[in-house]
C-alpha cells in the first residue's frame, strides 16, 4: 500500500475516496495500479477498501458517506455507528443526509435523506453523523404503533448512550415532532422514575370516554428500583380490583413485556383474579380495547354499568359484549 494512504485509510476503517488520494499526491495511474494489485477495491464509484473481502458495517457506512460527500449518517445508521456492534441498526442499507436541493439518488447499500436541517444537526466524527438524539427523532417519526415508539425510546435511553432529558429537550427544540405527545409523557415518565403520566393516559383515553366507574388513585410504590407503579382501585360491593400501571420503559424488552401485560390481562380476565398489570400498550396503543377488557373486570366484581363507544368504530363496546359471558 502506498504509504501516502494510510494515514487516510487509519482514520476511516481502511476506505478512501479517489479524491482523497489525489489530495495526498498520487496520480490516477497511482490508484489504477493499486486497483489492479487488488490493494484497493471498489465499494462505490470513486470509494475504494484497502481488502478485496466482504466490507464491515463500519466500512460501508464510511464508504457511503464519501460517495455522497458532502453528506453525513442519518437516522438508522446515525444511531448504529454510536451505539456500536451490538445495535440492531446494523443491518441492510446505509442511511445518509444530504442538504434539501441535492439531486444524488439511491444507490445499491445507500438510501439517500434530504432535509433543511442538516448542518444544524450533524455531529462532527468519525465519520459525521447526525446528532444521535436529532437521529432518535427521526427513526421514531417512521413508526406507526405506539408499542414500536415506546420500545426504541426505552431502548435507547436504556442504552445510555443519551437520557430522558436530552431528548425532551431535542422534542422541545423543533418545531414538528411525530407523537409529541406520546414522546413527552413517556419520556418524562422515564425522567422521574414514575408513572403520572401513564396514569393520565388511562383516565383520559381508557375511564372517562369508555363510561367506566371513577377509580380511586392510589399512592406511587417505591421498590428496589426506584417508584415504579401508580395503582387505579375500584371498590365494588367490598371487592377490589386492583390495576396496576407499570410505566417502566426499560427494565427489559419493552415489546416482550407489552405482549407479557396483554397476556397477563386476558389471564385476569380468564381466572376471575382481581389485579392486573397495564403498560403503555394497553393505556396508548390500545385503550378502546383495554377499556373492553377492564368492563369485563368490573362486571364479574358487581358493576351494573356498560363500556361505552369513545368515538364511531370504538372497538370497546364490541369486546365487552363478546367477552362478559366467556
Amino acid at each position: 500500500m502506498d504509504r501516502r494512504l494510510l494515514p487516510v485509510l487509519e482514520g476511516q476503517d481502511g476506505v478512501v475516496a479517489r479524491r482523497q488520494a489525489l489530495a495526498v499526491g498520487l496520480t490516477a495511474e497511482n490508484v489504477e495500479r493499486l486497483l489492479r494489485r487488488n490493494e484497493l477495491a471498489a465499494i462505490h464509484p470513486g470509494v475504494y477498501v484497502d481488502h478485496t473481502g466482504t466490507p464491515s458495517w463500519d466500512q460501508r457506512a464510511w464508504a457511503a458517506v464519501l460517495w455522497g460527500w458532502p453528506a453525513v449518517l442519518s437516522h438508522s445508521s446515525a444511531l448504529a455507528v454510536v451505539e456500536g456492534p451490538g445495535s440492531p441498526h446494523r443491518s441492510g442499507v446505509i442511511e445518509i443526509a444530504v442538504v434539501k436541493d441535492r439531486r444524488l439518488l439511491d444507490r445499491p447499500g445507500v438510501v439517500v435523506r434530504r432535509s433543511a436541517h442538516v448542518a444544524a444537526r450533524t455531529q462532527v466524527g468519525a465519520p459525521p453523523r447526525i446528532r444521535y438524539d436529532e437521529a432518535v427523532l427521526d427513526v421514531v417519526a417512521r413508526l406507526d404503533r405506539v408499542d414500536d415508539v415506546v420500545a426504541e425510546v426505552s431502548r435507547v435511553v436504556q442504552g445510555r448512550c443519551t437520557s430522558p432529558d436530552r431528548l425532551l429537550s431535542t422534542v422541545r427544540s423543533r418545531r414538528r415532532v411525530r407523537h409529541r405527545d406520546l414522546l413527552v409523557d413517556v419520556l418524562g415518565d422515564l425522567a422521574a422514575g414514575a408513572t403520572s403520566a401513564l396514569e393520565r393516559r388511562y383516565l383520559c383515553d381508557v375511564e372517562r370516554p369508555h363510561g367506566l366507574p371513577q377509580a380511586i388513585r392510589q399512592l406511587r410504590h417505591r421498590t428496589r428500583d426506584g417508584v415504579v407503579y401508580r395503582d387505579v382501585l375500584y371498590l365494588l360491593a367490598g371487592r377490589l380490583l386492583v390495576l396496576e400501571l407499570d410505566g417502566r420503559g426499560f427494565h427489559q424488552s419493552a415489546r416482550q413485556r407489552d405482549r407479557d401485560l396483554e397476556r397477563d390481562l386476558l389471564a385476569r380476565i380468564e381466572h376471575g383474579a382481581e389485579t392486573a398489570r397495564l403498560g403503555w400498550g394497553q393505556c396508548a396503543g390500545r385503550p378502546c380495547r383495554t377499556a373492553g377488557m377492564v368492563g369485563v373486570l368490573l362486571r364479574r366484581m358487581g358493576w351494573t354499568g356498560r363500556v361505552h363507544g369513545c368515538r364511531p368504530g370504538c372497538e370497546a363496546p364490541l369486546w365487552f359484549d363478546q367477552n362478559l359471558a366467556a
